[in-house]
């Protein structure tokens, strides 16, 4: 493994969702990112620190209490050592662990202070819990997702936890840290997953304000609402994506399924609810591999809907090696693909405390330290 990264020292205290999305970005590209894990175990949250635990792969972990003193002042010597940190809890708690932004970075002036939260570090929201949906429904983009006729359609947990946040907070960490090499000092990130969820629908922002968007859902080129960009059922139960936008491509699409664009004409958006029950019929008469059978050398822009299982077999994923199994689970391999980087298989996500030792035998703590520390129960081995 030779990632761009390599070399950064991040320290992850565990969390769930968004942040560890963002530590694991940086690890699959190469920063040694410390997880801190604390003592007690925390059924309470489905499959973590377990195999199955994806976004918490490529990390060694450290067991410490942080509610003793001691166990605080050992995390401190770590952030010294640190080139970051990525903390995911509601606003103040690090600070009341004495583990803020101005005490890291007064011992660690270099230190990237990175924060995930859903409301950000202020704002009247900003000490109140919530969930992907809660944040994404604020940042104005749920109200425009899922068909006119129907709620809003939650789209898992991808747009606010993974995009807006994880993928942000991951950005903003790449950023600083190359600043923090040119200047020595380190910023402060505040990833919140509402502003990051909003930025994601910066071009349809665009649109709205350019007067070629109209605020009811399914009413618009990228929402469902064009007959050529959209979602088909087929013959076997089984959906079709289309997306042919460009006039050159919808003829491909329309000739490929034997119709005539002449009969689809353009530009008018009045006609879209016919032709796209005209197009839906058409659809609904071949299963949709034979649909697909169609377009799969071609610039029609369409493609079958896979689930899962299909996904991780199609040709264009085997033949780009899309997805790996690591530890018995299949995922996906990490991206985007950096050039000299090479192949190589992420650690499986660490059982809390697994490398305690090593983590603070490799960062450079005293022997005589890691022992008291054992043997006060500071710290523990998995």
């Amino acid at each position: 493994m030779n990632g761009p990264l390599q070399g950064l020292r991040i320290v992850e205290m565990v969390g769930v969702g968004p942040a560890p999305f963002a530590a694991m970005m940086l690890a699959d590209h190469g920063a040694e990112v410390a997880r801190i894990h604390p003592p007690e175990a925390r059924p309470e949250i489905p499959l973590m620190d377990t195999p199955h635990d994806v976004t918490a792969r490529g990390r060694r972990s450290l067991a410490v209490d942080l509610k003793r003193p001691e166990g605080v002042a050992l995390l401190m010597a770590l952030l010294e050592k640190a080139d970051g940190l990525i903390e995911g809890f509601r606003p103040g708690v690090m600070e009341r662990l004495g583990l803020g932004p101005d005490e890291v970075q007064a011992r660690n002036p270099a230190l990237v202070y990175g924060r995930m939260t859903g409301w950000g570090q202020e704002g009247p929201l900003a000490p109140l819990a919530g969930h992907d949906l809660t944040y994404l429904a604020v940042s104005g983009v749920l109200g425009a997702l899922g068909p006119a006729d129907s709620p809003p359609s939650p789209p898992l947990n991808l747009v606010a936890d993974m995009g807006g946040g994880g993928m942000m907070l991951a950005f903003g960490m790449a950023a600083a840290l190359l600043d923090a090499r040119r200047t020595g000092k380190g910023r402060r990130i505040d990833a919140a997953m509402t502003e990051g969820s909003a930025l994601l629908a910066a071009m349809i922002w665009g649109f709205r304000s350019g007067g070629v968007w109209r605020d009811e859902r399914q009413a618009n080129l990228l929402d469902g609402g064009a007959w050529h960009y959209g979602v088909y059922l087929c013959a076997d139960g089984r959906h079709l994506a289309l997306a042919p936008i460009e006039a050159k491509f919808r003829r491909i699409f329309l000739e490929r399924l034997g119709l005539d664009p002449a009969e689809f004409p353009e530009g008018d958006r009045r006609t879209w609810p016919v032709l796209r029950a005209k197009l839906a019929a058409h659809l609904l008469t071949r299963p949709r591999d034979a649909w697909a059978g169609l377009f799969a050398d071609s610039d029609a822009c369409a493609a079958p809907v896979l689930d899962w299982a299909e996904a991780v077999s199609h040709p264009h994923a085997a033949a780009r090696g899309s997805f790996m199994e690591l530890a018995g689970v299949i995922q996906p391999v990490p991206a985007p693909r950096i050039s000299g980087s090479g192949d190589f298989a992420p650690l499986p996500p660490p059982r809390p405390g697994e490398q305690s030792r090593e983590i603070l035998t490799d960062w450079g703590l005293a022997p005589g330290r890691i022992e008291a520390a054992f043997a006060s129960g500071v710290v523990r081995q998995g």
